[in-house]
């Protein structure tokens, strides 16, 4: 199936905040972002008010383009990790099911270590939950196809 954006069904969408809420808990971090590779906020949770989460979204996709032109370059497929350190903040981004980026903002009160380990397994959690959405999506397509086939002659046929 062509990437496309996603269509949240509520089961999955309430999997994934759990999810995310647990891992800002775990991880200790600052706050925790879930992008699809558009650049559009899924779900976000924690201390998120001072951060313009649409521009983080967008620029967060487009730090993954970037990465993946020069994983290219080198031969790899995709660079599907990145870590950015700076004085206050930390920012680690992962790629999950080649779908969707996983940001976690953490300061002093957590370390790489914590971050890495607690992103595993949200990462293995958060993998399952967008493979069933996808699978749902792709349900809903192919009987959005068949409603495509039937024609205005089929209904008046159905109803004469």
């Amino acid at each position: 199936m062509p990437q496309s954006s996603f269509i949240m069904f509520d089961e999955e969408y309430k999997e994934i905040i759990s999810v995310v809420e647990k891992l800002l808990r775990e991880a200790n971090a600052r706050c925790v972002y879930l992008v699809d590779k558009d650049g559009q906020l899924i779900t976000s949770s924690g201390e998120t008010r001072d951060i313009d989460s649409t521009s983080l979204a967008s620029l967060t996709a487009g730090n993954i383009a970037a990465t993946g032109g020069l994983a290219k370059l080198i031969g790899e497929k995709e660079f599907t990790i990145l870590f950015h350190e700076g004085e206050r903040d930390n920012i680690h981004i992962s790629v999950i099911g080649q779908r969707v980026i996983l940001v976690v903002i953490f300061d002093k009160r957590s370390s790489l270590g914590l971050v890495r380990l607690r992103v595993k397994k949200a990462s293995e959690e958060l993998a399952k939950s967008i493979q069933k959405l996808i699978e749902k999506m792709e349900a809903g397509a192919e009987k959005e196809n068949l409603l495509k086939e039937i024609t205005d002659d089929d209904i008046d046929r159905l109803f004469s």
